[in-house]
């Protein structure tokens, strides 16, 4: 298996199918050191399982604010698990509209938008400083099948992404504009509590315009929804600095959409 492991790296390095980038701007980045290992891609991994999974990841790519790491119609090479930083992913219709499809922080894939296709369908951009390791997908495959807990953890990612889907389809097509927000500010703050920030009070790093895309509300309906969370005192707002005053309440919000 090492001998194998090592010709995967050797090909990893050589491989000019990579963005141009990503090959320049390498460093290495190791996963069992990585304090967001237990988020990603190596949960359960034995030591030598990680090592093996260090030497695959290999690479790290700065993203800058308002950068985009890949476009929709981009050859399919990799997976980007966000180190550090938040991005959002989007859809253009023929007109010239864009519609958000999903906000990724850190510990979390952005990519597998492009596995059935080997294209991307989606624009990912950076929100704010970022950076990301790169997963090159085909030997990503090869490990997989020698790790069963990795091809595992992979399907679990996967997974994930078809709950959160179905999540959205619900926001867009049953709730009200207040608990449509309720919903977001709580799953995101939900994430964020994951990865050991505060589970009351977050920086926002999209706008109300991007957040109105997401929910497929208008960004006046957003500010109006934010203003009167304010004065109900469920959250206290200062520009996309915000503190849940009510957890309860919030969550009591989104419940009477079940009801």
């Amino acid at each position: 298996m090492l001998g194998r492991t090592t010709s995967i790296i050797h090909h990893i390095m050589q491989d000019t199918s990579l963005p141009p980038s990503s090959r320049i701007d390498t460093l290495k980045v190791a996963c069992s050191a990585c304090n967001l290992r237990e988020l990603c891609l190596p949960v359960g991994m034995s030591e030598q399982e990680l090592t093996t999974l260090d030497n695959l990841v290999s690479n790290r790519r700065v993203v800058r604010r308002g950068e985009v790491l890949f476009h929709a119609g981009d050859p399919f090479t990799a997976l980007y698990a966000v180190r550090t930083g938040f991005f959002k992913t989007i859809v253009s219709a023929i007109d010239g509209r864009e519609q958000v499809t999903g906000f990724q922080m850190a510990g979390e894939l952005i990519g597998l938008d492009g596995i059935s296709t080997d294209k991307h369908s989606c624009d990912a951009v950076a929100l704010e400083d970022s950076q990301v390791c790169m997963i090159p997908y085909s030997h990503l495959e090869t490990l997989s099948r020698e790790f069963t807990l990795l091809q595992h953890q992979f399907h679990k990612i996967m997974s994930r992404e078809i709950v959160r889907d179905h999540g959205v389809m619900l926001l867009l097509g049953s709730m009200r504009a207040e608990e449509r927000l309720a919903a977001f500010l709580l799953n995101l703050t939900q994430r964020l509590q994951a990865r050991g920030f505060s589970p009351s009070a977050l920086v926002l790093r999209m706008t109300r315009e991007e957040i109105g895309s997401y929910l497929g509300l208008k960004l006046e309906t957003v500010s109006r929804t934010f203003s009167k969370f304010q004065d109900d005192q469920i959250l206290e707002v200062k520009q996309r600095d915000i503190r849940i005053l009510d957890q309860e309440a919030l969550q009591q919000v989104v419940n009477s959409a079940q009801c």
